[in-house]
């Protein structure tokens, strides 16, 4: 079985940086290490409201990662010019409230078909991978493939908040049929919310998923652990089950 990507989140770092409205950590140097120690991908949420990423790192970032840039964003007409500006590897259009503290669940995109499309052309057109982060769903897959993504990113939140054994059976397979079902439909299979060193390994035994995209619990466990042992650790849990 092919190995899996690990995408690096590091808008916790910023996270730190914004509560003291400081310099440091400065997330442009986490991605650095996390390029360096071994990430496949950087992720980063750019947010309407810049509460953590800021525009200045995503520039920077961009010019001095060797790996893929994923940039997490709204469909809105401001992110998409941003894209269309800085160009990262790729985009995944996400959901966004300003009163969330994170991502609270998957892109509708079934529900606004039109617009999603539009943007994804618009992306795609700039030579942009375009990810669409939706819940493991078969309407929501079927409409991404309409619109013409190329992968989506299952949202796997209600999995790793699942409780009893039973809930995160049921979350596990919905996870499981969400991603053959992407895949006869000719998209990438990506993953990630909520997944941390002690829920990944049921999830990246999925083998139709390529991608996973983790960033609390890297970055909450770098704070004592160090960043670099931290992604090793995780690319080593995330492989040693395919």
């Amino acid at each position: 079985m092919a190995k899996i990507r690990l995408g690096v989140n590091i808008d916790h770092v910023a996270t730190v940086r914004e509560a003291r409205k400081t310099f440091e950590p400065d997330p442009v140097h986490a991605a650095v290490i996390a390029d360096l120690a071994g990430a496949d991908q950087i992720t980063l949420h750019l947010r309407e409201d810049r509460r953590h990423i800021k525009d200045r790192d995503l520039k920077l970032i961009k010019e001095v990662i060797h790996s893929k840039i994923n940039l997490e964003m709204a469909a809105t007409k401001e992110m998409v010019e941003i894209a269309l500006s800085v160009k990262p590897h790729q985009v995944t259009l996400v959901p966004e409230k300003r009163e969330e503290i994170t991502t609270e669940g998957g892109l509708d995109v079934k529900g606004q078909k039109k617009r999603i499309r539009e943007v994804v052309n618009r992306l795609k057109e700039a030579g942009i991978v375009v990810n669409l982060f939706i819940d493991p769903d078969h309407e929501q897959t079927e409409a991404a493939a309409d619109v013409g993504a190329d992968a989506v990113e299952l949202h796997t939140g209600e999995y790793a908040n699942a409780v009893t054994d039973l809930d995160k059976e049921r979350e596990l397979e919905r996870l499981k049929s969400a991603a053959r079902y992407a895949r006869e439909l000719g998209l990438k299979v990506y993953a990630g919310h909520g997944l941390t060193y002690k829920n990944v390994g049921p999830v990246a035994e999925i083998k139709e998923i390529e991608e996973l995209n983790i960033g609390h619990s890297i970055v909450a466990n770098a704070v004592l652990k160090g960043l670099s042992d931290a992604i090793k650790e995780m690319k080593k849990l995330i492989n040693e089950v395919r």
